[in-house]
């Protein structure tokens, strides 16, 4: 979402970064051309100007200026400004010395509040092994009970609902009691909300947040409404003890305001950010690496950790031994494309390398080319797999047919492996790949 801020940023930081020395003039119209990307990606105003003024008194008032290769300077002060900016150091859930903890979401309609409650419920199962129940106080909106049933149960929480006859300040009451009794860990109150902030919304979920007297009050916000995502969070900062948000739909075409504006408006950290339709793609939100994203510099750490949570051991130990030995097949390719698909969507995975973000800008990636790849491994016999140099006339007829794919696309795959086998092998053998080689197409 942050795809044009990110552009132009990096581009005025470019130009600093080929200068020999800066002058305050230099300073003064990087400054202005980050704060005109700032504005056009909604970011409030008052925000923007905080954030300027803070990166110039430092880079002005240090001894940058006509220092030698001073750019670089400036853009780690950017950086440490932008991750100060979206919150600073990683906010993390409180849980309470004796449970449950209850945890109230809050936010208008169609914020993606449920499908949020669904998505932390299963991280802290997955995350924290915590036992979470799921109270439905959501009475307002049509069938919302029936979603929440369906998509908490499908994330692996315990529902407690009565409906839409109670009011939801007594199904709280009641939802609390139930997690007690039952041993949660945990409970998460989903409550109603409106289509604008208004005063029945607000004395309604005072009177909840009073009965369950809960340990965190998050916001959910949709990313995508920009400016007026930071206008909600400001009202409901003003009427409810919030201790943090989270962003939603941050996957989504818009402008990246909202994540830039909304903890400055709140003086709350942003909690969690949600990235897709998956009740996996919900995670924490790490200030810093968002800044690193957003400068180009990419996510290592995310990615090193999606990757442990999806590599299974045994299977990494047997493919390292298999490399020691020499060996790569087909195979050990889709083991290692299929986890590649757990971790995510392609696109996602490549913006964390640091570089390939900015090369790979306004490319998209086709994750249905994966699944050709698949349909034609999988249309081979295991002694194809495990020796692929055998494939050729006949054989390559008889998998392309069986993959509903063409015979040149399986005489390109059969081309490309070699190429990868041949790179893997030198990983293997403890020697550095040929890195050139491995940027020219096969042949």
């Amino acid at each position: 979402m942050f795809d044009a801020l990110s552009e132009k940023l990096q581009a005025t930081l470019a130009s600093l970064r080929s200068r020999g020395t800066l002058t305050e003039q230099d300073v003064t119209a990087a400054l202005r051309e980050i704060r005109l990307a700032l504005l056009e990606a909604d970011v409030n105003l008052e925000v923007v100007k905080q954030f300027t003024a803070a990166v110039r008194e430092r880079a002005v008032g240090s001894d940058i200026i006509g220092q030698l290769n001073p750019g670089q300077q400036v853009v780690k002060i950017v950086h440490e400004e932008l991750a100060e900016l979206l919150g600073g150091p990683a906010a993390a859930i409180e849980f309470a010395s004796s449970p449950p903890t209850v945890i109230l979401m809050v936010g208008l309609q169609g914020s993606g509040k449920t499908t949020a409650t669904a998505k932390l419920a299963h991280y802290l199962q997955a995350e924290h092994h915590s036992t979470v129940a799921v109270a439905a106080c959501d009475t307002q909106r049509p069938a919302a009970i029936e979603q929440l049933v369906t998509v908490a149960t499908n994330a692996g929480a315990t529902v407690y609902e009565q409906g839409t006859e109670r009011s939801p300040v007594e199904i709280a009451k009641w939802a609390l009691e139930r997690a007690k009794q039952d041993g949660k860990d945990v409970l998460i109150v989903d409550t109603s909300g409106r289509l604008h902030v208004d005063e029945a919304l607000m004395a309604e979920l005072g009177e909840i947040c009073r009965v369950t007297d809960p340990d965190d009050v998050l916001l959910v916000l949709d990313a995508m409404t920009g400016q007026d995502a930071v206008n909600v969070a400001a009202q409901f900062g003003a009427a409810l003890p919030l201790t943090g948000s989270v962003l939603t739909k941050l996957d989504g075409d818009a402008r990246g305001g909202a994540a830039l504006s909304v903890r400055s408006v709140t003086g709350k950290p942003i909690l969690f950010a949600s990235l897709g339709e998956k009740r996996d793609q919900f995670e924490r939100f790490h200030p810093e690496r968002m800044a690193q994203r957003i400068l180009g510099m990419g996510d290592v750490l995310t990615l090193i950790e999606k990757a442990g949570k999806e590599v299974d051991e045994r299977e990494s130990e047997k493919l390292e031994a298999r490399l020691r030995q020499g060996e790569f097949d087909l195979d050990d390719f889709l083991s290692q494309l299929r986890m590649m698909r757990r971790m995510g969507p392609l696109q996602g995975l490549l913006s964390m390398i640091p570089g390939l973000g900015t090369q790979l800008r306004g490319m998209k990636v086709d994750e249905r080319e994966i699944d050709r790849i698949q349909a034609i491994i999988l249309s081979m016999t295991p002694h194809e797999r495990r020796h692929p140099e055998l494939i050729k006339g006949a054989r390559r007829l008889r998998i392309a047919r069986g993959s509903g794919t063409s015979v040149q696309a399986v005489n390109q795959l059969v081309k490309q492996f070699a190429h990868v086998r041949k790179v893997m092998r030198q990983v293997g053998r403890g020697r550095m790949p040929d890195l050139a080689a491995l940027g020219r197409p096969p042949r």
